[in-house]
């Protein structure tokens, strides 16, 4: 038996707490928010996660302390946006060599670090993982098989944490392709507001597949760049996420894209979705790295047109139907003698 900390409780890490504690561990779940501890407390089920129970055993605190001291392994399960926050606050109580798995995926606008590049800044001390994948919380939360993978600086933490996490409902790969990781399961959320406002447009099956499959281009085109490698795009943390995220209703960034394309601002359809909406935070930081990179990301460029540039999202549409025309591979040779078209 482990002990284990959770450090935010969202859907996500309550999820997790859950499949934690089924598989024998000692969990101790950690919220900055009084109204949450207090609902978790009484009721023994999150919100977001209705007929997922809550062990009684299962302890539940405000305090940075109790949930990080003698852990054994961290779960930081909070929004790209209070990563930097939160990681800042724990410093002082994780030990050397204390084993941090980060189970968020964003990009930080302000320095373009990925989240596990914000974590070792600001506890250098850790050893930082991360965990990405298909994986929605509600499914997770009702043990609805599920394949996820741990990426980490060595085998030997990737196995352990594997070894925590996994069962007969949630298998784990591991991978030390930590930047590809991350770069996927950042980015495909940008795509999956595209999706959703395809869909907010009434558009179709034929849209969606696009979208899906010259989005994993766009992504594995900048991540290849930054470092990442080919087969972890072609994997669960890049194509097999990004289908769950653009196909799913439990997805909150295509619920904010589907308001978006029926007409609202961002701003009214995050308020709508009542969830943290991580693709309008991965838009802006996209395009600077993709500026940076010099890389073309068209759909994730019109999306951030649409978000912060006013754009109608039918215009955007429009424009990248008629871009360029261009090969699909473009370095796949025509047979010799073969003009190009």
């Amino acid at each position: 038996m482990a002990k284990v900390g959770i450090i935010g409780a969202g859907s996500w890490g309550i999820a997790l707490a859950v499949l934690l504690r089924k598989n024998g561990h000692e969990v101790t779940v950690w919220s900055a928010l009084e109204k949450e501890i207090r609902m978790l407390r009484e009721k023994r089920e999150h919100k977001m996660l209705p007929g997922v129970r809550l062990s009684e055993d299962m302890v539940i605190t405000p305090e940075e302390k109790e949930v990080a001291e003698g852990k054994d392994l961290l779960v930081l399960s909070v929004a790209s946006s209070y990563t930097r926050e939160t990681a800042r606050r724990f410093r002082p109580y994780v030990g050397e060599g204390q084993k941090i798995v980060n189970v968020a995926k964003g990009i930080e606008e302000s320095t373009l670090m990925t989240l596990s590049e914000v974590i070792s800044q600001e506890i250098p001390q850790a050893d930082v993982a991360v965990m990405s994948g298909p994986s929605h919380a509600e499914e997770v939360g009702r043990e609805i098989p599920t394949t996820i993978v741990v990426g980490a600086k060595s085998r030997d933490t990737a196995e352990y944490i594997r070894n925590l996490f996994m069962n007969e409902v949630f298998r784990v790969y591991i991978s030390p392709d930590v930047m590809g990781m991350e770069l996927g399961g950042s980015l495909k959320n940008v795509v999956a507001l595209a999706a959703g406002i395809a869909d907010g447009l009434g558009y179709g099956d034929n849209t969606k597949a696009a979208l899906i499959t010259r989005g994993i281009m766009e992504i594995a085109r900048l991540g290849i760049a930054m470092g990442g490698k080919f087969e972890t795009f072609c994997g669960l943390t890049g194509i097999g996420d990004l289908i769950v995220t653009c196909a799913s209703m439990h997805s909150r960034n295509r619920r904010a894209g589907i308001l978006i394309g029926q007409g609202k601002t961002y701003e009214a359809a995050m308020n709508e979705v009542q969830m943290v909406v991580e693709g309008v935070y991965s838009a802006k930081a996209a395009m600077k790295l993709a500026q940076k990179y010099d890389i073309q990301i068209p759909i994730i460029q019109q999306v951030n047109e649409v978000l912060f540039g006013g754009k109608s999202a039918d215009q955007a549409v429009k424009e990248l139907m008629l871009r360029d025309k261009k090969l699909e591979v473009s370095d796949l040779p025509w047979p010799e003698g073969e003009a190009d078209i």
